[in-house]
């Protein structure tokens, strides 16, 4: 195995014997495996993929798919029924909320007794112990029996402990999924940290999660692999066959052969930097690039997304925008059958897929709903102050969906329909989306004298 891939992961299967009743165990003994009393569940089927160091891998599937099966393989504690697998590194997990803890016992022993199986000493535990305690903030739930904690606190305790073993390879499940925003966020800035020496497994059914962290990703369907490649493009993939099982195959690709009429402006486009004399290095210039019809999609068709852009808030297309500026965001429709109850969304993300900032039409329709004919074209407004965004790259991901936010039909949804590129900006290192200021200041206080 090469030195920069630290897991290897070669046709890996793993089968289960189900057995009907519990004396079908001792005939299969007793008959040698010449005649089989169980039925065969097959967990994974024919999994392969190799992880290089400092590379954060995500998996992504639903329940049942396999992915705490394959997380157990890769952490050792459950053998494949056939294939290989190959790890290089001292390998920490969080496969399960609780797994490993004792729950007569207390935190504090937890902690002794969890640290001694990851492979640290006494002294190491007691040099660590402080730093333990600090993260998982439980207080003086530490010197209780984990069986009084709440799954938070014991999620708090189980990372705190995974978080301090200095391991090469962390393998996170889904127990990320409890647990506080105040702690999600100390797990996710740990998480970042790490990748930039450590090695991540990391499962979630955030897509969002997986897009931000991640690198590439897996999707396992029934135990074989659905998709595997870059973070973002496995997760558009997941969404979009979660949403086709919901309401049916998507119809949208073949409707736009046929319904959608692309629209062109014609006219020119404004810059509007041309209306700003600060020629500062640091001016958040956005260069916007025009929609296409022909990105990625699915939906069921009832009506497509024909047009999108940027306006002044007069209503001229923009090719440039000047983060801080108010702008209005349009999106056009072409209904292909009679829709009730319409709701157009979008939302800003980053070059990982991680959204930054969004909204849709529903609260403002939700007490007079419109009813939109077929072959009626249909237009959202959005209006907002651009906000201040660090260089890069950006992507406006929209949908046309009819019925409420929690039970709708998914008429039109494009994954990147706009694309935009940040070139210059003010927003300090670190930040997602910076805010314009009304006012900075800063000023010396007189001292006053008693």
């Amino acid at each position: 195995m090469s030195s920069e891939t630290l897991i290897r992961v070669e046709h890996v299967c793993k089968c289960y014997e189900i057995y009907e009743a519990p004396q079908h165990r001792l005939l299969q003994m007793l008959w040698r495996g010449q005649k089989k009393f169980y039925k065969e569940f097959w967990a994974l089927r024919d999994i392969s993929f190799e992880v290089k160091r400092g590379e954060c891998f995500g998996i992504i599937g639903r329940n049942g798919s396999g992915k705490s099966t394959l997380l157990q393989i890769i952490a050792g504690t459950l053998a494949p029924t056939t294939g290989d697998v190959a790890v290089c590194g001292k390998v920490a997990g969080l496969l399960e909320l609780g797994s490993g803890f004792n729950p007569e016992f207390t935190g504090i022993e937890n902690v002794y007794m969890n640290g001694t199986v990851l492979g640290l000493s006494k002294r190491q535990i007691d040099e660590r112990f402080d730093t333990i305690a600090g993260f998982a903030d439980i207080g003086d739930f530490i010197q209780q029996p984990v069986k009084t904690y709440s799954s938070g606190m014991t999620m708090r305790l189980a990372f705190a402990m995974i978080a301090n073993i200095q391991a090469d390879i962390l393998v996170i499940d889904e127990a990320l999924a409890v647990g506080d925003a105040f702690f999600m966020q100390k797990c996710m800035r740990y998480l970042r940290k790490f990748k930039e020496t450590g090695t991540l497994v990391f499962v979630s059914h955030d897509t969002a999660a997986v897009n931000n962290l991640c690198d590439r990703a897996l999707w396992l369907e029934s135990g074989q692999v659905k998709k595997q490649g870059l973070a973002k493009g496995t997760c558009e993939a997941y969404l979009e066959a979660f949403y086709e099982e919901q309401q049916g195959a998507s119809a949208v690709k073949k409707i736009l052969k046929t319904a959608m009429t692309r629209k062109d402006n014609g006219g020119s486009s404004k810059d509007q930097r041309l209306e700003f004399i600060n020629q500062s290095a640091h001016r958040n210039d956005i260069e916007l690039f025009k929609f296409d019809p022909d990105t990625p999609s699915f939906g069921q068709g009832g009506a497509v997304i024909t047009d999108m852009g940027l306006l002044t808030v007069e209503g001229e297309p923009l090719s440039w925008v000047v983060g801080g500026e108010t702008v209005i965001l349009s999106i056009c429709a072409k209904s292909t059958q009679t829709l009730f109850s319409p709701i157009v969304g979008f939302f800003v993300k980053d070059r990982l897929g991680q959204a930054l900032f969004g909204d849709n039409t529903y609260l403002k329709m939700m007490d007079c709903p419109l009813q939109v004919e077929e072959g009626q074209t249909l237009e959202a407004r959005f209006i907002f102050q651009m906000p201040l965004l660090p260089a890069g790259d950006y992507s406006i991901c929209t949908a046309l969906a009819e019925g409420t936010v929690a039970s709708h039909v998914q008429h039109h949804w494009i994954h990147d329909a706009l694309f935009f590129k940040v070139h210059a900006t003010s927003v300090h290192s670190g930040c997602l989306v910076g805010i314009p200021m009304l006012d900075v200041s800063l000023v010396v206080k007189e001292i006053v004298c008693d």
